[in-house]
């Protein structure tokens, strides 16, 4: 799975993506520029969740619920925000959140 790394392309997708809440997650939506087809994704878990085993298992299941959700989505770079309900939810549930995001947000991914 690509994800998003530089600073840049953070800013990039802040200030051009559309952004879409859930209770369970948050995402911000860009098309993608100059990487080809290829989509990119990023999962943020901010300081505010709580200590790093907080912030890391609320990673462990967006990543989980995107792989199952068929991220990364070609043509599209997508950034992934824990909430502070993110680190009490399922795998199951975090896919059912992601996929109504997806349905707003007017993409289709692959089903795995």
């Amino acid at each position: 799975m690509k994800t998003i790394k530089s600073r840049q392309d953070f800013e990039h997708v802040f200030s051009r993506g559309r952004r879409f809440n859930h209770p369970l997650i948050r995402m911000t939506i860009c098309e993608s520029v100059g990487e080809g087809d290829s989509g990119r994704v990023a999962f943020v878990g901010a300081k505010r969740l709580g200590c790093a085993v907080v912030r890391n298992r609320s990673k462990r299941v967006m990543r989980e619920a995107a792989r199952s959700c068929g991220f990364p989505v070609a043509g599209y770079d997508i950034i992934l925000f824990a909430t502070p309900k993110t680190r009490v939810s399922s795998p199951q549930e975090m896919d059912k959140a992601l996929r109504s995001l997806m349905k707003r947000a007017g993409v289709a991914g692959e089903e795995r």
